[in-house]
């Protein structure tokens, strides 16, 4: 039962993360930037996110679990989720593309680190943040390209 209730608490982690990110959505300003051709539908956001946040709470929790409790690996783990909800109000409430831009790289570094770590204690936790790190890698594309569209913001 306990491992059942360390699940549900790296869920809760995760997805209160993702609700404060949430918190800051598209508005009339997002509509009027200039975006690439490759930008994908609003729509498509929320299932991603979804699925790749369970991801990233069941990675985190068999890192935990195969550590027998807290270890630098999830340090890192925490610390991508705190860079992950900090690009949304950057972007989409500060209207601050080159912050968000600059989030985002970070969250890109930060979450090759968290794999590798992951990598030394759990192999698949580790594969598990995979389809993330691609995601975010997309991510960091269109917001790079979305700043150069629209300088100034």
């Amino acid at each position: 039962m306990h491992r059942w209730k360390s699940l549900l608490a790296f869920l809760v982690v995760t997805f209160a993360a993702a609700a404060l990110g949430s918190l800051s959505m598209p508005d009339a300003w997002y509509a009027a930037l200039n975006k690439p051709s490759f930008n994908p539908p609003n729509w498509i956001f929320g299932p991603v996110w979804t699925v790749l946040y369970v991801l990233i709470a069941v990675a985190g929790w068999r890192v935990w679990k195969q550590a027998g409790g807290w270890c630098g690996a999830l340090s890192l783990w925490l610390l991508q989720l705190v860079l992950n909800g900090f690009w949304t109000p950057l972007f989409f409430s500060m209207h601050r593309i080159d912050f968000a831009l600059i989030d985002i790289v970070a969250l890109v570094l930060v979450l090759i680190a968290t794999i590798v770590a992951f990598f030394k204690r759990d192999r698949v936790a580790a594969w598990m943040l995979v389809p993330y790190l691609a995601w975010v890698s997309f991510a960091t594309l269109l917001t790079a390209s979305i700043y150069r569209l629209n300088p100034g913001g």
